[in-house]
């Protein structure tokens, strides 16, 4: 007998040897449970040290001292919010005895929209409008209206509406080299599109491996909707580090993060914070190596990438072109310029399409299917980005696509060119991150917004940065917002170790908070600040 062997038989000799049977079975019975207990704490998806500092800070806030701190410091930022939303003006609390009319709603929409100071219209914000011409908005506006009763819900109702969404995604999954099986839906939303891949990959993982504690691996630039998918669906994600200096996914974490219930792979491209991408087809052949699905998310900058090599500018393969590439999210609604709330999620096979499905055959009500979360969807949302894209059509996004990628190689640069500050990676669409390794960059960003500039703010390490639009391409924005940058850093460079201030101060004192709950507490008192009304409590 081998020795390790025998020195399990030995010691299960020593420990039975002389037993009631009773004894026995309440032996056996704690062991058993001892081992599952232990195997469920050692093997659990979360790391011990994960789960044990959430403990302790989750102890430490039932010491009453700390409670009292914690709260009054949530009271604080709360009020803090409430007084800066309160200011909007009068509020509707209560249905009007007597209904409004036309010229009324209209005007008090008007004085609505014009509430916020930010000069959006003039190229001063990141992201948010992607393109704004009145001629485009007459026309979406119009087209809207014409369908704004209709619901896909209904196809044999409104035929027209679903064939338009037939369209777009067929037109979205050629523009994406996708072949004659490729095929997808219609969204809200990135993140909808997102949610949608993650919620067809759990499924045929569970359906077709038995995968019923199913993880992703993501990098840590992904976007925050593969956690909020995740948290929805009950999947776990296993995060990877992107490289420091090109901030791009590091594919061999990313290979030693995937295991036996691994139902998905991720990529950017290009990712939010800094907007480089990621290797997809190194991703790919992890895809491929192990039979697991890879989804590249091109949400933000997919309608850029697909018109850049006819705009003259390369572009590595990052899409269908990629054996092992079976699902796609791009957003319509940004570079797309399609209005608010149309995204697009595609599939390279329909048998992942069929799992994003959700389909009820036993309701009273009858058998019920619908391929995305909501049931109705408005069928105007569909048709104006239905005519967007017609409007556009092929020689208008190129055009667009050019113009962008033209003033964010500019922008970029000449940036490049200052000294005291560095721009993270290599930009690969229109996003710009910008750092400083001499000051804190949250200076610059509240120099930046004390001119009217809004700008995103990042986090570990410490950034903000540009996302450029097709305002931006306009005569003189770019110009001007080279310059105030160089004229802000060099004011700054006066008195480097300057703390900062007012409300860039958070986003550095927010990182350095372990307690990740706390932020999550004032994220929390912010949402609540955006449906504010005079008879909410606000305590």
């Amino acid at each position: 007998m081998e020795p390790h062997l025998r020195l399990v038989t030995g010691t299960i000799d020593r420990v039975f040897t002389g037993r009631q049977p009773w004894q026995i079975v309440a032996i056996t019975t704690t062991t058993v449970l001892g081992t599952v207990w232990l195997c469920q704490v050692l093997f659990q998806e979360e790391s011990l040290y994960g789960r044990a500092k959430k403990k302790v800070f989750k102890l430490a806030r039932l010491i009453p001292a700390v409670r009292r701190k914690i709260d009054a410091e949530i009271k604080k930022i709360n009020d803090g919010f409430v007084k800066e939303i309160s200011q909007a003006g009068n509020y509707y609390t209560e249905l009007p005895n007597d209904g409004m009319s036309p010229n009324e709603i209209l005007k008090q929409v008007d004085e609505y929209l014009e509430l916020g100071h930010y000069r959006w219209k003039e190229g001063f914000i990141s992201g948010a409008v992607y393109y704004y011409n009145p001629d485009l908005i007459k026309l979406v506006t119009e087209v809207y209206g014409k369908a704004s009763y209709t619901n896909p819900l209904h196809p044999d109702v409104f035929p027209g509406v679903c064939k338009m969404e037939a369209e777009v995604v067929r037109m979205t999954a050629t523009l994406f080299h996708g072949g004659p099986s490729a095929c997808g839906t219609m969204t809200t939303g990135g993140t909808e599109s997102i949610m949608m891949a993650c919620k067809a990959y759990r499924d045929y993982a569970n359906d077709q491996r038995g995968i019923t504690k199913p993880n992703m691996v993501l990098p840590v630039t992904a976007h925050t909707g593969f956690d909020k998918a995740a948290k929805y669906l009950g999947i776990f994600t296993k995060v990877v580090p992107v490289n420091s200096d090109t901030t791009v996914v590091d594919i061999a974490a990313m290979e030693r993060a995937i295991n036996r219930n691994t139902v998905m792979l991720v990529g950017s491209a290009p990712n939010f914070p800094y907007g480089t991408m990621d290797d997809i087809e190194a991703i790919a052949a992890l895809g491929r190596k192990y039979n697991i699905p890879v989804h590249v998310d091109a949400c933000l900058g997919g309608f850029l990438l697909v018109f850049m090599k006819r705009a003259g500018y390369p572009v590595r393969p990052f899409d269908f072109s990629i054996p092992g590439v079976t699902s796609i999210s791009a957003d319509t609604h940004k570079y797309g310029f399609s209005p608010k709330g149309s995204s697009v999620v595609l599939y390279s096979e329909k048998v992942y399409r069929h799992y994003q499905y959700t389909v009820t055959t036993d309701w009273p009500g009858g058998v019920y299917g619908s391929p995305t979360v909501n049931g109705s969807r408005a069928g105007g949302i569909i048709a104006a980005t239905w005519a967007t894209m017609m409007n556009f059509g092929l020689d208008g996004y190129v055009e667009a696509t050019k113009r962008i990628i033209d003033t964010t190689r500019y922008i970029e640069q000449q940036l490049r060119a200052i000294k005291s500050i560095f721009i993270f990676g290599t930009p690969a669409t229109s996003v710009i991150g910008i750092g400083s390794r001499e000051f804190d960059i949250f200076l610059l960003g509240g120099e930046l917004s004390n001119l009217g500039w809004n700008l995103n703010s990042l986090q570990f390490p410490s950034g903000i940065h540009i996302c450029v639009t097709y305002m931006h391409t306009e005569a003189g924005v770019a110009d001007k917002f080279i310059q105030d940058v160089r004229t802000k850093v060099a004011l700054i460079m006066q008195n480097p170790t300057k703390p900062v201030e007012g409300k860039m101060a958070i986003y550095g004192v927010a990182q350095s908070v372990p307690d990740r709950e706390l932020i999550g507490d004032f994220t929390r008192c912010f949402i609540d600040s955006m449906f504010y009304t005079p008879l909410d409590k606000t305590n």
